[in-house]
C-alpha cells in the first residue's frame, strides 16, 4: 500500500437513512483502515436532469460531486437494484456528470458493491452500472464481485454488519480497489 492513503468518494445509490448499501460503504471505509481516506458523496440534492437547466447553468450540488469525483483517486459505488436496475437517484447523478467537461468519470479506477434484500444481491443493477460507467470509460476493479443478498438479515437497524464473511469480502474490494488505483497511477 502506498504511504499516502488513497481518497476514494464513496457514492450510494440509495438516499435511505437506513440504506444497506451506506452502511456497507462505511464498512469499506472500516477495512480499509490507513489505506485510503474516504468522502462520502450527497445526492440528496441533485435535480432531475433537465438539459435546458444545464444549459443555463450547472446546478451547485452537481458541480459539487464533479469536483469531487475529479479530486479523488478512485470511486467506490455501492448501489441497490430497483426494477432490475440502478436507483433512480444514481442514474440521475450519473447522467448530470456525463455531459460535463472535463468527463469526471475517463479513467477513474471504479469498483462497485451491491447490497439488496433479495436472493440475487443487487448483482442486476451492479452490472448495468458496470455497462454505464464503461461508456464514460471508468477502469474498473472485475474481481472480487460484492453481492450482499438478504441485506436485511445482515445489517442491524443500526447499520451494523453481523456477518463476518461480507465483512471480509468487502475488504478484499478495498483492497482490490487500492491496488488497481496504485497501478493505474504507475502507468
Amino acid at each position: 500500500m502506498a504511504s499516502t492513503p488513497l481518497s476514494i468518494l464513496a457514492i450510494s445509490g440509495s438516499l435511505r437513512h437506513s440504506s444497506f448499501n451506506s452502511a456497507a460503504l462505511k464498512i469499506a471505509q472500516e477495512m480499509a483502515a490507513d489505506s485510503a481516506a474516504f468522502t462520502f458523496a450527497d445526492l440528496s440534492n441533485i435535480p432531475l436532469y433537465n438539459q435546458d437547466q444545464r444549459d443555463k447553468a450547472v446546478p451547485d450540488p452537481v458541480q459539487k460531486l464533479s469536483v469531487q469525483v475529479l479530486a479523488a483517486d478512485a470511486i467506490l459505488f455501492s448501489t441497490p437494484e430497483y426494477n432490475y436496475s440502478v436507483s433512480g437517484v444514481l442514474k440521475n447523478a450519473i447522467d448530470w456528470l456525463s455531459r460535463l467537461d472535463p468527463q469526471p468519470f475517463a479513467d477513474k479506477p471504479v469498483a462497485v458493491m451491491s447490497a439488496s434484500m433479495s436472493a440475487f444481491g443487487g448483482a442486476r443493477a451492479q452490472y448495468d452500472l458496470r455497462r454505464i460507467l464503461i461508456y464514460l470509460n471508468a477502469h474498473f476493479v472485475n474481481k472480487p464481485e460484492v453481492m450482499i443478498s438478504f441485506a436485511h438479515k445482515k445489517f442491524d437497524g443500526d447499520g451494523k454488519l453481523a456477518d463476518n464473511d461480507t465483512r471480509e469480502h468487502i475488504g478484499r474490494l478495498v483492497t482490490a480497489l487500492c491496488e488497481w488505483t496504485q497501478r493505474l497511477q504507475r502507468k
